[in-house]
């Protein structure tokens, strides 16, 4: 085990990523195909919503935050990924650790009140139709479009001042493959149990009160869907949430078990397989399952990937019609 003298680490090594040739290789290419694959997701989505006028709602307004969220989550612990399979690099300076994990609480705390944001939209839309345009207006959504964010920057600010403020005199060896809260207050040689309380507490009043207001919020729901006298109205008002539910379950399942639970109980093994499922696999699935449940959002996609094949085709059509004209004739 590398270890320190001085009284706080000046930097971290990642060792929850494999050390066979082999094994490496095949992830670095894995993991490469998938973020490539939520980039392009994502990236798509934000184009037909801020391209296409009959997206411009407040439900796909909230969706382009999400598609934000889902990109800067990836973004800050896979490139570090891909550096340590490839360039076998598992080493993270003490700053470089810092930002990542305060990055990636940010992302994970906003995407939680995103998420309660969402519900209640969906709640006013389909429980009060008739008012929806007058309650949701854009202003009200940009307002609390910039509250979740800041929310979830007060929630990071916090975490990582309790996290990082500790000193770590012992053992420098992150048993993750990105450097989050579990991993590094065990590399602690301070008593954390205070701290941890404080992280819990302040965690589970934030994630709860969203979790609630989700919760409510579907209730209201289910209930008015079931009140339907029509089963197309009761499908039509499914399919409206059912992909928003669908992202809501993959999520707390994942993070609730990552986060809610006490240091004590940390098991790295756990931990990397849940980890991977959040910040690999849920990320991809989420545009998908926007793109496959949603006939506006497919529409618009087919409507982007159009255009981009219709410019293409006329820069093709340019390049050969220059090519065949030949060089200019000069005097």
């Amino acid at each position: 085990m590398q270890r320190v003298n001085l009284s706080t680490a000046s930097e971290f090594v990642l060792v929850g990523l494999s050390d066979a040739p082999q094994v490496r290789f095949l992830l670095s290419v894995l993991f490469l195909i998938i973020y490539l694959a939520t980039m392009a997701g994502n990236i798509m989505i934000l184009i037909a919503i801020s391209t296409d006028t009959r997206l411009h709602n407040p439900m796909y307004f909230f969706l382009g935050n999400l598609s934000l969220l889902d990109i800067l989550c990836p973004t800050v612990t896979v490139p570090k990924m891909l550096d340590a399979l490839l360039l076998e690099n598992k080493v993270i300076s003490f700053p470089g650790c810092v930002l990542q994990l305060f990055f990636l609480i940010d992302a994970v705390g906003t995407e939680i009140f995103l998420l309660a944001v969402m519900a209640y939209d969906r709640y006013i839309a389909i429980c009060h139709p008739l008012q929806y345009m007058h309650i949701v207006s854009m202003k009200l959504c940009a307002h609390l479009a910039i509250g979740t964010w800041l929310v979830g920057l007060v929630n990071s600010l916090l975490h990582t001042s309790l996290i990082f403020t500790l000193s770590f005199c012992g053992s420098n060896e992150v048993d993750q493959y990105y450097c989050d809260i579990p991993p590094v207050l065990a590399l602690s040689c301070l008593p954390t149990y205070s701290r941890e309380l404080v992280i819990l507490l302040v965690a589970g009043v934030l994630r709860s009160s969203a979790f609630v207001i989700t919760l409510i919020s579907y209730i209201y729901i289910l209930l008015a869907i079931l009140s339907m006298k029509s089963s197309e109205s009761r499908h039509k008002a499914f399919s409206t949430c059912g992909s928003h539910l669908t992202v809501v379950c993959l999520f707390y399942g994942t993070t609730i078990c990552t986060y809610v639970r006490p240091s004590s109980t940390y098991s790295p093994q756990q931990d990397r397989i849940v980890s991977m499922l959040y910040e690999i696999l849920t990320l991809l699935l989420n545009p998908i399952i926007y793109s496959l449940r949603n006939t506006e959002v497919k529409c618009a996609l087919r409507r982007v990937v159009s255009q981009v094949r219709t410019a293409l085709t006329r820069q093709e059509h340019l390049s050969q019609s220059l090519a065949s004209s030949g060089p200019p004739v000069i005097g």
